[in-house]
């Protein structure tokens, strides 16, 4: 049986097959994953390129090869594109992984330590660098660039904070402040991590292991009175 609406005629009343126009659909979801794949590495290139400020979203979809429509369905404006970049690069950094490092008992300094060195780890280098340099050297013509990195400091803040209400109930000891002893923990390592920057000198690994000892060996000192 032929298919309905398959077959036409011409102008010479010949009956002949005509091509159905198909439905294009939804796109699959590794399509659209593949799309914001190629559009944040892209974003991320021109940022570090022309400075927030200079980043155009036309060229952006231009180097991108997509259309406008295609950008702005995922991301509605250059301010949230570059929020999207900054939690790529904060799930990447993976730091939050450091606090409890295998399934054994929970160990607050320990974790701190090992969460401390990550995050400055890999905050010294690659992408995640560049990035802080841009929000520091643009942040305050761009007040939304000083948004995304607070919004940035408050997750790091408050997987810190789980994680010392964690260790205070499996020790015993108990917290009556958990958000404010990690706002505190993550404003010392910020004051570290910005010194170094703005200096621009490569600093060796175990110097920035001894501070990170020191620094945390300090807070917890306190502990009891937390």
């Amino acid at each position: 049986m032929e298919e309905a609406g398959a077959h036409g005629r011409n102008v010479a009343g010949e009956r002949v097959k005509v091509k159905r126009r198909g439905s294009r659909g939804r796109p699959r979801l590794e399509d659209v994953a593949g799309i914001e794949r190629k559009l944040l590495a892209v974003a991320l290139k021109e940022f570090m390129r022309c400075g927030y400020g200079g980043t155009s979203l036309r060229r952006i979809v231009s180097v991108a090869g997509i259309s406008k429509t295609t950008l702005y369905s995922r991301f509605s404006s250059k301010e949230q594109l570059f929020r999207a970049l900054m939690r790529q690069q904060v799930d990447h950094l993976s730091a939050a992984t450091s606090l409890r490092p295998d399934a054994g008992r929970l160990d607050l300094v320990r974790g701190l330590k090992a969460y401390a060195n990550r995050t400055l780890e890999i905050s010294l280098k690659g992408d995640l660098l560049e990035i802080n340099r841009l929000i520091y050297s643009e942040s305050q013509r761009f007040p939304e660039l000083g948004a995304a990195a607070a919004e940035r400091t408050q997750l790091g803040v408050q997987q810190v904070a789980n994680f010392i209400r964690d260790c205070a109930i499996a020790d015993g000891i108990p917290c009556s402040d958990p958000e404010g002893i990690a706002e505190a923990f993550i404003h010392m390592l910020r004051g570290w991590y910005v010194n170094v920057m703005l200096t621009d000198k490569e600093v060796p690994i175990a110097r920035r292991k001894r501070w990170v000892e020191r620094a945390v060996d300090a807070l917890t000192s306190a502990r009891s009175d937390w």
